[in-house]
């Protein structure tokens, strides 16, 4: 009989960064001024900082090496090219415009692609990728299957799409006004999810009918790989590098926010197969980013970022990743708080609904919830339900997702199991004493955004 044996990280700490708790006193001070909103708190204040993956992660000591290496000139930079060459090998995609971070590669597509009146239909909708296609004249319409709306549904692939409602809209609106098929890998509002591959290529051969583009949302590719091979049939033998490339190959183009999967601080990139759009995209990113060979970023960050591509498709390092964030989920679903379930890969999502069925869509539940985690340990989390989704451009009232939920976003190579049990050990604190809990009112909501900048008080 084969022996079980005990899980570990992959790396050794080799610098550690002080973290300090403050007392609960001072932090129903700081949440206060903060307006209830965890993005406005100042780090120092904070705990344990869950508000997302985005640039948070640990940088190995090659990408810290790799800092020293950075080709500061202004064109031509040698760090582009190392940058460029691991785009090409990992990914696949033929032509590489650099960004500063992932929003600067949607507005970039958003640009070039969408005409006023155009329809995009996506696996879900993201806040900044949505934001980015109306500004361009376009529409996000939802074509995701229906278990990704449900948080208690156990499908394994809940960022797959619908593939009956996508024909249904090109047919519908017709091919000329779907400039092309927005996909995320992972599905980040459904609760980190992941799209199959058999799924995508059902995709692919339906926007193959209608000469329709697949633009990828590459974000979390890695960790979409690693569920691919953990759960889809046929994949049990294959590396997550394989998959990674496997998925970039079925789409014609690729935004990514490099801040999360390829583990740097700063970038992004917009990849393409199509050598006319290339050239669009080459010369905007002059006007909006910088020049075509650093778009936004430093030298030195794009040797980090050419470097963590490669260690970002280790099966060690992933598998590290993805598990670390299924301890805490278990945890929680053992101590009996609802959450998005399956337990996603970038981050564990608690279902505010259920969580506080008090309390009703428009008292903020997830706001709330956020706020409540911080004020009981120091631990910041993030809304991810009615503020984030924003208003409907044509109406202003408030949009309603089914999803009212509170994401625990873990970031790469940075936590322990030791702090997964302190998060753990508060949430269930919080749930236990739920019935306490008063919910917000919206007192500030700027244009764009709002989730980023608005305030609250207390009802």
């Amino acid at each position: 009989m084969e022996r079980t044996r005990s899980w570990a990280e992959p790396y050794k700490i080799k610098m550690v960064e002080p973290v300090f708790m403050t007392t609960r006193k001072d932090r129903e001070k700081f949440i206060r001024e903060a307006g209830y909103n965890t993005f406005l708190l100042k780090s120092k204040d904070v705990y344990i900082d869950l508000l997302t993956d985005s640039g948070t992660s640990a940088m190995s000591d090659r990408q810290w090496a790799g800092i020293m290496m950075g080709d500061e000139a202004y064109a031509g930079s040698e760090n582009f090219y190392h940058m460029e060459e691991a785009i090409q090998k990992y990914y696949g995609y033929k032509y590489v415009i650099p960004t500063h971070q992932g929003r600067g590669a949607e507005h970039l597509i958003s640009q070039i692609l969408i005409k006023k009146g155009d329809f995009v239909p996506g696996n879900m909708y993201f806040t900044t990728t949505r934001l980015h296609q109306e500004l361009a004249g376009g529409t996000f319409v939802d074509v995701i299957i229906d278990e990704a709306h449900d948080s208690e549904s156990d499908f394994r692939f809940k960022g797959n799409v619908n593939l009956e409602k996508l024909e249904t809209i090109i047919k519908e609106k017709g091919a000329d006004k779907i400039p092309y098929v927005c996909i995320a890998t992972t599905v980040n509002m459904a609760g980190g999810q992941p799209i199959s591959l058999e799924n995508l290529k059902e995709v692919r051969k339906l926007t193959h009918k209608y000469n329709i583009k697949i633009v990828h949302d590459m974000t979390r590719v890695a960790e979409n790989a690693y569920m691919i091979q953990q759960y889809e049939k046929g994949y049990k033998e294959k590396s997550v590098a394989e998959i990674v490339k496997e998925i970039c190959l079925l789409t014609d183009a690729a935004t990514m926010s490099s801040k999360k999967d390829a583990l740097v601080s700063i970038g992004g990139f917009l990849a393409v197969n199509d050598p006319e759009v290339f050239e669009q995209a080459r010369n905007l990113v002059v006007v909006y980013e910088g020049l075509h060979t650093y778009g936004g970023m430093a030298g030195r960050d794009m040797e980090a970022l050419a470097i963590g591509i490669k260690e970002s498709v280790q099966d060690d390092h992933i598998r590290a990743r993805v598990g670390q964030v299924q301890y805490l989920g278990e945890k929680l679903k053992k101590a009996g708080v609802p959450i998005v379930n399956p337990i996603g890969t970038h981050g564990v999502f608690l279902d505010a609904k259920k969580f506080l069925p008090h309390l009703t869509q428009d008292m903020f539940p997830a706001q709330t919830l956020a706020a409540e985690i911080y004020v009981d340990s120091g631990v910041r989390t993030m809304e991810r339900g009615i503020v984030s989704a924003g208003r409907n451009k044509t109406t202003g009232a408030h949009n309603y997702p089914k999803l009212e939920l509170v994401r625990l976003t873990i970031p790469r190579r940075v936590y322990t199991q030791a702090h997964m049990d302190v998060i753990a050990e508060s949430v269930e604190y919080v749930y236990n004493n739920r019935a306490t809990i008063k919910g917000l009112k919206m007192v500030f909501e700027p244009k764009y955004l709002r989730f980023f900048q608005a305030r609250f008080e207390k009802l």
